[in-house]
């Protein structure tokens, strides 16, 4: 076993504190990476307030982890020691179900294996996350790093990133494109900058109006502040695609009639009660209203090198671990431009 350092939850709801446990010992196809940086997600916050649901205690949160491998298996051909890598939401899937089998592993019908918060597949070791010194990842579900990004800018990408980049590819965000992007926070900053570099007109709508500067320099086109009325008619029919990413309920009727024939709203953020939708709003431009979840490993590779040919990273505060519980608390009050990160070489 090895030994390590974190960051943990000893119960639901707890305060995180410093935390002395033990890695599983590395096998043939494993990499050992000692962890740099770590993204703090909203959904670390969910899960140790067990907003979700039942949640495994003492808990290590965090999935958006970079750092340098320090040690690989007999069996390791993707990486080599010294590599710059990264380790998102999941740490395994089954591998053989027809969705992992063409490179979804988020969707694997097994279910994937987060990667803190749950068992790995040996229903065995407790699977902790990146707010720790060191993580022991199989090489297939770790991915590479551009070099001419910095470290901790990147770290938000293994999550945030992705939950952002996956929708606008699949539903071919690109140039004669009209995207809106709904909320600019640690998501929704992400999808401005992805979806302009893809070639999509962007718009941000936005409940804070001073944050129409940021908008337009992360390269959107236009900024809604707290939109009406009068907004709904007059971009009526307007749009290819629309990427939800807040967490609170919305009228999804007022946005679903802002989308032009064969339009998409996709949900990101995950709402704490259920949508109501007239089904008129749909059949009368063949709309769709539909969901992303994260993206598989293959996506997130390609994600992260289109990152590092375009220059894009996330917006990003650096903290020290003593400062997580604070952070905590500012994010829940949306109090950060864009996301915190974890400089894990202070624990």
């Amino acid at each position: 076993m090895l030994k390590t350092r974190g960051y943990a939850a000893s119960t639901a709801g707890a305060q995180l504190a410093p935390f002395d446990f033990e890695r599983r010992d590395p096998r043939a196809e494993d990499v050992v990476i000692e962890i740099t940086h770590a993204g703090i997600c909203h959904s670390d916050i969910h899960q140790v307030r067990e907003e979700w649901g039942s949640s495994l205690f003492p808990m290590v949160p965090g999935h958006e982890i970079v750092g340098k491998v320090i040690a690989v298996g007999t069996n390791v051909s993707k990486f080599a020691v010294g590599a710059v890598v990264g380790v998102g939401v999941f740490v395994d899937s089954c591998r053989k179900c027809e969705n992992c089998l063409a490179g979804v592993e988020q969707y694997c019908l097994e279910g994937m294996t987060g990667t803190y918060n749950g068992l790995e597949r040996d229903g065995v070791t407790v699977a902790q996350g990146g707010y720790s010194k060191v993580i022991v990842v199989a090489e297939d579900y770790v991915v590479n790093i551009p070099g001419n990004l910095e470290l901790a800018n990147v770290a938000p990408l293994l999550c945030a990133g992705i939950t952002l980049y996956s929708p606008l590819r699949h539903w071919k965000a690109g140039p004669g494109k009209k995207v809106a992007i709904l909320g600019l926070g640690g998501l929704g900053h992400m999808g401005v900058k992805y979806a302009k570099a893809m070639g999509a007109e962007v718009t941000v709508f936005s409940h804070s109006p001073e944050k129409r500067d940021d908008a337009l320099s992360m390269g959107a086109t236009h900024f809604v502040a707290k939109a009406g009325p009068e907004d709904f008619k007059k971009l009526a029919k307007t749009f290819d695609l629309i990427l939800n990413t807040v967490s609170v309920d919305l009228n999804l009727e007022d946005y679903l009639g802002m989308l032009k024939l064969d339009g998409t709203l996709v949900l990101i953020g995950l709402p704490g009660a259920p949508y109501s939708v007239p089904a008129g709003v749909l059949l009368g431009q063949r709309r769709r209203l539909a969901g992303s979840m994260i993206g598989g490993v293959r996506e997130l590779q390609e994600m992260l090198d289109f990152s590092g040919e375009h220059n894009i990273t996330s917006d990003v505060e650096v903290i020290d671990p003593e400062y997580i519980n604070t952070a905590w608390d500012r994010t829940v009050k949306s109090d950060v431009k864009y996301r915190f990160v974890i400089d894990i070489s202070k624990i």
